[in-house]
């Protein structure tokens, strides 16, 4: 699996939720046994994620004409694509549950894009259902640990989400990502100075990165520290790209404004 994260979920005060694209889970093999079916396939996906609406019907004839797991998983995606979250999460489940005990990497694949379905039709407890029973077939997935992670962020559980990103730092302790989504759940969490520490530490990784100059500010803002936010807010509007979401809540934050929603750095992952 592992089809990187490009949108976010924003949710109150809280890191939006870093989501992912579904992409085709690839081996190709059992949804495309032949080298037909794979051709078949492929253009299926493509379609789905392109014209997901037109894709949708021609991926059920398919599936109604013997395309099997591959057809099912294309109706999925062109489902997901096409803003039918709900289906998609349920169809998803279903190929995973189909394919029995074999192949639990790919099963864990399938599980990780049922929980972006549930994730995208704001049901974060399903989705954090389906992302540990995931992390029960690849416990050494740092991307789902911090899926889950994201999940209870959403649901505002932040010992759970601060635990998670726990272990994806172990499994990945130079993740960038990780401290500054980890330093976001400290700061809702109410313990600005660990939001700083992890901020801190990234900042040592990604000095000029200004998605964690700006948590940083946050972070001190919380603490009293407005001096040092200031430093931090104005070289996030030098470093930033203009008019993208970053500069606008550092202006905020220099204003003095509360936002009421915040954003994480895109968490780069493998999906």
């Amino acid at each position: 699996m592992l089809f990187w994260r490009a949108l976010f979920l924003v949710i109150l005060a809280t890191p939006a939720l870093a989501q992912k694209k579904v992409e085709p889970v690839g081996p190709l093999d059992p949804f495309a046994p032949t080298a037909n079916h794979a051709r078949r396939y492929a253009e299926c996906m493509q379609q789905a994620r392109r014209e997901p609406l037109k894709a949708l019907p021609l991926a059920e004839k398919w599936k109604a004409e013997g395309g099997g797991l591959g057809a099912r998983h294309c109706v999925a995606i062109a489902m997901f694509e096409s803003g039918q979250y709900v289906p998609a999460a349920m169809q998803l489940e279903q190929i995973e549950r189909d394919m029995g005990t074999e192949r639990p990497g790919l099963r864990a694949e399938l599980l990780a894009q049922a929980g972006q379905a549930w994730n995208q039709a704001n049901q974060a407890e399903n989705a954090a259902k389906v992302q540990s029973r995931a992390l029960g077939l690849k416990p050494q997935d740092a991307d789902l640990w911090i899926d889950r992670g994201l999940s209870y962020a959403a649901m505002r559980a932040w010992p759970r989400a601060i635990s998670d990103f726990d272990q994806a730092l172990t499994i990945e302790p130079y993740k960038v990502e990780i401290y500054v989504l980890r330093a976001a759940a400290w700061r809702n969490a109410g313990n600005p100075a660990r939001a700083q520490a992890d901020a801190d530490r990234a900042l040592t990784i990604a000095p000029d990165n200004p998605e964690i100059l700006l948590e940083r500010a946050l972070a001190l803002q919380a603490q009293g520290n407005h001096k040092a936010a200031s430093v931090d807010l104005n070289k996030v509007l030098k470093v930033a790209k203009a008019g993208s979401d970053t500069a606008k809540r550092a202006e905020a934050a220099l204003n003095g404004e509360r936002s009421s929603t915040t954003a994480p750095p895109p968490a780069a992952s493998k999906r």
